[in-house]
């Protein structure tokens, strides 16, 4: 409900840039410019947790970034998850293109879940939100591309503010899972063209797809490997129990092309990328 009234508010008040305050718009060009403008890296925590995908950012988590990042998440300017998501899809892309190749195959975007009671805190769902924009984006593009949220949260995590890279990592450990059923609908995401065309005898496959993990930040990763773990945990069961007609070897396929795509990531991992992977310490808050 607060979401509604959120957006009805937006008709009627004044607007102002959620990255610098510039009055009557909600994003102004130099704040949505700072969103792409550096365009999609990979970037890597350090430490790096065990079972993180390859991951890559749009933008360094700072100034106008940070601002609106947090515009939408906390203050409610849901009309910023149009850009936000268009800053997702490019780095969607290139998270895809590093496991997968340029073959263009179908994209599942699969979200990082926040907590029940953030959602009901800040009226909407901001990362799902912003990963439907995303999808949106891409699909106007030409991609196959979808949104599968078969993840949640199976035990109470608490605030991640205030803690280090081993209390992430100790706090999520084993937190998240699929939900029931998620694993039949990650089943008709991205490798099902190509199992599809096998199925009917067809001369030419469907070029393979991918599952990207997407969220808005990444600081530590440990959000990200902990949902690469829970999908990984229905991968082990998944492939002694495929479900009804479909090929074997489906399920290897669909998961092990596996990626993670965030908007911002701290500006550390960043230069990790660019140096040493030793020569930085990551700090910061992470969802």
């Amino acid at each position: 409900m607060r979401g509604w009234w959120r957006e009805i508010a937006g008709l009627v008040l004044p607007v102002a840039c959620g990255g610098c305050g510039r009055p009557r718009t909600e994003l102004c060009p130099e704040c949505a410019e700072a969103l792409t403008g550096t365009g999609p890296r990979r970037v890597r925590p350090a430490p790096e947790p065990a079972g993180l995908p390859v991951v890559h950012a749009a933008a360094p988590y700072a100034d106008a970034v940070r601002e609106v990042l947090l515009a939408h998440k906390e203050r409610g300017a849901l009309a910023l998850a149009g850009p936000l998501g268009g800053a997702l899809a490019g780095a969607v892309e290139a998270a895809a293109g590093a496991v997968a190749g340029s073959g263009g195959g179908p994209l599942l975007l699969v979200p990082v879940p926040s907590s029940r009671r953030s959602v009901r805190a800040r009226g909407h769902d901001p990362t799902r939100r912003i990963a439907l924009a995303a999808a949106a984006r891409l699909r106007r593009a030409g991609r196959d591309a979808r949104v599968a949220p078969v993840l949640r949260q199976r035990r109470y995590v608490a605030d991640q503010a205030g803690l280090g890279a081993r209390g992430r990592l100790a706090n999520l450990s084993g937190a998240l899972e699929v939900v029931p059923g998620g694993a039949r609908l990650l089943a008709t995401g991205p490798a099902a063209g190509r199992s599809a065309g096998r199925a009917a005898g067809r001369g030419t496959e469907r070029a393979a797809g991918t599952v990207v993990l997407v969220d808005d930040l990444m600081t530590t990763g440990a959000s990200l490997a902990e949902a690469a773990r829970a999908l990984g945990a229905v991968h082990l069961s998944f492939i002694s129990e495929i479900p009804h007609g479909l090929p074997a070897g489906f399920a290897h396929h669909g998961f092990e092309r596996r990626a993670a795509a965030v908007i911002a990531s701290s500006p550390a991992s960043f230069e990790i990328n660019r140096n040493s992977p030793r020569s930085w310490n990551v700090a910061g808050g992470e969802r």
